[in-house]
């Protein structure tokens, strides 16, 4: 896919946006009503971005997810549930303009090459712990099933994910990479650990910290 050169960035706390990932987002402000009725008309593409922690003003983190709205919901009141699913990551550069909402141009972040005996080896690693994770009842962050997600299943008269339908879908995909991103907007509760996978362009890298992190949870919960 072919990253516009230009794109509107919505920023949130805590908020991270990964290639793969669909994200329940509530859109309330006015600038993101515009934004969105906007988007809508053309290619449907905007980022998600986190602010930096720490400052009160608004300053998106330089990398951020490149997402395609999917479906949306518009409300009587002008606010609307969508789904945006995560397309890329992409660096934040020049800023166009801030008003009425922000508008960076980007580049596409491309992830290197790795040794893939390593990296089959640490993706078999991550998924005896993620069997562990489910064996111990561990809980899902609640931005997995908060939002839009629960807005369609409303909708569509259908269940919520549970967590062994979303370890099954885990399970089905190959990609090491498209592994890792999916296993770290699923398991990781805290925006800055997000924050800090999405801008870790190794593969190797990224599932080491998931690896991590996943042990460290079930010390912390054995204990």
């Amino acid at each position: 896919m072919k990253v516009p050169f230009e794109v509107p960035v919505m920023t949130l706390r805590d908020a991270t946006l990964f290639p793969h990932e669909l994200r329940p987002l509530y859109i309330f402000e006015p600038r993101y009503r515009q934004m969105l009725r906007e988007v809508l008309e053309g290619n449907r593409l905007f980022s998600v971005a986190m602010q930096k922690p720490g400052v009160a003003r608004e300053i998106p983190a330089p990398v951020a997810g490149l997402g395609l709205i999917r479906v949306a919901f518009s409300h009587p009141d002008g606010t609307s549930h969508l789904i945006l699913q995560g397309l890329a990551r992409v660096e934040l550069q020049q800023t166009v303009r801030t008003k009425p909402y922000r508008v960076h141009r980007v580049r596409r972040l491309q992830t290197p090459p790795c040794d893939e005996l390593k990296v089959d080896a640490l993706v078999a690693r991550m998924r005896e712990l993620l069997a562990e994770r489910m064996d111990l009842e561990l809980p899902f962050p609640p931005h997995l099933h908060s939002g839009a997600i629960g807005q369609l299943n409303k909708e569509k008269k259908t269940a919520g994910l549970s967590p062994r339908d979303i370890l099954k879908f885990l399970d089905s995909v190959t990609d090491p990479e498209q592994v890792a991103d999916l296993v770290s907007c699923a398991v990781l509760p805290g925006g800055a650990e997000r924050q800090t996978i999405l801008e870790t362009l190794n593969v190797e890298s990224r599932l080491q910290q998931l690896i991590q992190f996943l042990l460290a949870e079930q010390v912390k919960r054995k204990n």
